[in-house]
């Protein structure tokens, strides 16, 4: 499934006086774009190609029967629409945590091939407490592929650690070249420090960024068979030569069935996030009973209950379309 059409984003400075935000609520702004505003909406900061083809929201959107808590930053998509149906703190900046790795995954995909042997530095060696690892090493290889399963499903911060320094050469070229494509897409309300989401000063996205980083993942379909995937097993080699069996299940609780979809609703993939900086953060895919796409995005919840309830108000709100 192919979510947009694929048209090349031009970001420039310019005024946008009167831009109707298709099911978005009809509005008009004249603000100049600029990436250090955090109060300018994407919508303002596009051609018009690009905001015909996307759901964009310039202030919250209520919806009966969806309540956030306060601190969450929630929205919901419609992708055959290009409607937003919720929408709540979307244009705050805030941290992502491992919401970070969709951006790792769309540049390894969009410049690596999936065969690339990665070969893992001193890098790799994570020590912030409570980080999710596989436990690579120096010297230890595996494929692009093998690493961007370990990175989404699982969530390993080494797989983010060995997909840059071998996409982009280094941790900060690859960091560059995340910024950059976000500009690319749309996204210019955030700024990314790293490849993993591991807290660091200055990273940050807003909810709406995700939507857009999410929806051009889409585009990939690697990126959708991987997300929607509960269990993965590969072998992977180590710096001595021998093979390291991994066996990973998803973090997801949707996809490991630990939590249930409302009724008339299939998720179909996603990736979660947490840390303390930033709170319980999930990003789905999910069908209605007709086979109508929607993305779903919560973030800075209090807690992994407090997250799955919302993201589940959210998921039973799209069965109500």
């Amino acid at each position: 499934m192919r979510c947009i059409n694929k048209h090349k984003v031009l970001i420039s400075i310019f005024l946008l006086s009167s831009i109707f935000l298709g099911g978005c609520n009809s509005a008009s702004y004249e603000m100049p774009y600029s990436s250090d505003n955090t109060n300018s909406v994407a919508g303002t900061q596009l051609l018009e190609t690009f905001s015909s083809n996307l759901c964009v929201v310039g202030s919250d959107i209520p919806k009966e029967g969806i309540t956030m808590s306060n601190n969450s930053c929630a929205g919901l998509f419609d992708l055959n629409k290009k409607e937003t149906l919720y929408a709540v703190n979307v244009n705050e900046r805030i941290n992502p945590a491992s919401l970070t790795k969709i951006m790792t995954a769309l540049v390894a995909l969009k410049y690596g091939s999936l065969d690339k042997v990665l070969t893992a530095s001193s890098n790799v060696n994570i020590s912030e407490s409570g980080a999710q690892l596989i436990g690579l090493s120096k010297g230890d290889t595996m494929t692009l592929d093998q690493a961007l399963h370990l990175l989404l499903i699982y969530s390993a911060n080494d797989a983010a650690e060995l997909i840059a320094e071998n996409i982009g050469g280094s941790e900060d070229s690859f960091v560059e070249m995340m910024n950059q494509e976000a500009r690319s897409i749309g996204a210019v309300g955030c700024n990314f420090r790293n490849p993993h989401g591991l807290t660091a000063e200055n990273h940050y996205v807003t909810a709406y960024d995700m939507y857009l980083i999410f929806n051009e993942a889409m585009k990939y379909d690697t990126f959708q068979e991987i997300i929607n995937m509960g269990v993965y097993s590969t072998t992977y080699t180590k710096a001595d030569g021998s093979g390291k069996k991994v066996d990973i299940k998803s973090t997801n609780a949707f996809l490991r069935g630990d939590r249930k979809a409302p009724t008339n609703i299939t998720v179909i993939g996603g990736k979660t996030g947490t840390t303390n900086a930033a709170g319980h953060c999930l990003i789905l895919l999910a069908k209605d009973s007709s086979g109508n796409p929607y993305i779903a995005v919560v973030m800075r919840a209090e807690d992994t209950d407090t997250l799955y309830n919302e993201m589940t108000q959210l998921l039973a709100s799209c069965a109500e379309q």
